[in-house]
């Protein structure tokens, strides 16, 4: 058996290519909409693509199923409940595969959506499972939030109720030395407590999973529906565009290079800058009106969170990197891209006029400020959860994936200092405020982490 997990940190996304090596036949699961690595593995390992499965409608990303299937003709599999508007081969529960000596079993474990399966892989047919890929109904150390549907007609108590008549009745049976591989794992906003591990057994999360460990339904109801983090803007458009019949990526295709011209129209036609440099890169100078997303983060993520999902985009990254920012954009169905900035440090330093700086504190700067400085607004852009272990005194808590719509809650008057976790976070959103008028804004370097150990040092409070 081929069996292959593809983890994509940047969305802590996984999918899989599985194959059986005696008829060369395989699936993938779960794919990302940048296609050709699956394809090119499995041309290496002698492997034809029949067949996709999804394991349900993703939110988080925008799948590649119609990609995949356009490249390799294989059919797209579903739940036998879902609707999708393209054909779909539907999966019922309890199918079972065969790839030769290879076999899936298809699992309904509705929770998490409506359609979401589970599947069980056997080397051979009347083997043990030798792995069950969960997609987002159990993950390492978590279980799927059942609440993202809650604005299309679901209530989170029910989802969370058929989550845990999935987990009992489908899988938890399964023995304990099965391999468990889920569609996420840590940084994904899919649940509350997801590992770093990317596989773990069946018997390991019998043994530690808190939400495994309730005692009863209603006490899983209770532990799974409350204390999720704020699910990105994006999340609801890539879920409706994953039912969809939508135009395909060409990864390959180059975004088209603008010039200083070319791009001033762009943007005075209401295309939003996203400028994909590092934060301290950004502070140092920058086109004004830009908001800061690095590449070297989450950056699709953060840019699905901040941008809406009607606007066009400019990019500016550091030259070879606009084929990247581009395609990481299309993995969440933010496919309007215009072009990029032809030599975007050549065009700041011919053009003065538009260009900007950005404030970074230390954290005795910020101290020193807020000693000094009337009407001073922190504003606490981490998540709830992060938020609930400690912040600074009288921050406003605002995640940034919410601050496009609290921004009114904030005085813009006001001189601001933002802080997240390490700077990463907190560049977005003082990039952002700016670009809506606030006129003092400071982000704070290192984070609440930084200013922590160092207020620690100096006894401040």
């Amino acid at each position: 058996m081929t069996f292959t997990q593809y983890y994509l940190d940047c969305l802590s996304q996984a999918s899989y290519l599985i194959g059986d090596d005696t008829t060369g036949r395989a699936v993938v699961v779960d794919p990302r909409r940048d296609i050709d690595e699956y394809v090119r593995d499995a041309e290496a390992a002698g492997l034809t693509i029949e067949l996709i499965i999804e394991t349900h409608f993703h939110a988080d990303f925008l799948s590649g199923h119609l990609e995949l299937a356009a490249a390799t003709g294989a059919d797209i599999g579903f739940s036998s409940v879902a609707e999708p508007e393209f054909p779909i081969r539907k999966l019922a529960d309890g199918e079972r595969i065969s790839l030769g000596e290879v076999e899936l079993e298809i699992l309904h474990t509705p929770g998490h959506t409506p359609e979401s399966i589970s599947i069980v892989v056997r080397e051979h047919p009347d083997a043990d499972p030798s792995a069950v890929l969960t997609g987002d109904t159990l993950f390492i150390g978590d279980v799927g939030r059942p609440d993202l549907l809650a604005s299309i007609g679901f209530t989170r108590e029910e989802l969370a109720a058929k989550l845990y008549d999935s987990i009992h009745d489908k899988l938890l049976p399964l023995p304990d030395a099965t391999r468990v591989y889920p569609a996420h794992g840590a940084g994904s906003a899919c649940g509350k407590n997801l590992s770093t591990e990317t596989t773990s057994t069946m018997g390991e999360q019998r043994a530690t999973n808190y939400a495994l460990l309730a005692p009863d339904r209603q006490t899983f109801i209770d532990l799974v529906t409350e204390g999720q983090p704020p699910a990105p803007s994006y999340f609801l458009h890539d879920a409706v565009l994953n039912r969809q019949n939508r135009p395909l990526l060409d990864e390959r295709a180059m975004p088209a290079q603008l010039d200083h011209d070319a791009f001033r129209r762009a943007v005075v036609d209401g295309a939003l800058i996203v400028d994909g440099r590092d934060p301290a890169e950004f502070a140092r100078g920058h086109l004004t009106g830009s908001v800061n997303i690095g590449l070297d983060g989450r950056y699709a993520e953060f840019a699905g969170s901040v941008v809406p999902t009607d606007a066009d985009i400019v990019l500016v990254v550091d030259d070879g990197f606009e084929l990247e920012a581009k395609n990481r954009l299309a993995r969440i169905g933010f496919d309007r891209v215009v072009g990029y900035l032809a030599d975007p440090l050549a065009v700041m330093a011919d053009h003065p006029d538009e260009v900007g700086q950005a404030s970074r504190l230390t954290a005795a700067e910020l101290e020193e400020r807020r000693a000094t400085v009337d009407r001073l607004q922190l504003v606490d852009v981490r998540n709830p959860g992060e938020v609930q272990l400690g912040s600074i005194a009288g921050a406003a808590a605002v995640p940034v994936g919410q601050l496009p719509d609290r921004v009114e809650e904030l005085d813009p008057t006001a001189p601001t200092v933002v802080f997240c976790a390490g700077g990463y976070r907190s560049s977005v959103a003082a990039s952002l405020l700016r670009r809506v008028g606030f006129a003092d804004v400071s982000d704070l370097l290192g984070g609440y982490g930084a200013w922590l150990g160092s207020t620690e040092r100096s006894g401040v409070s």
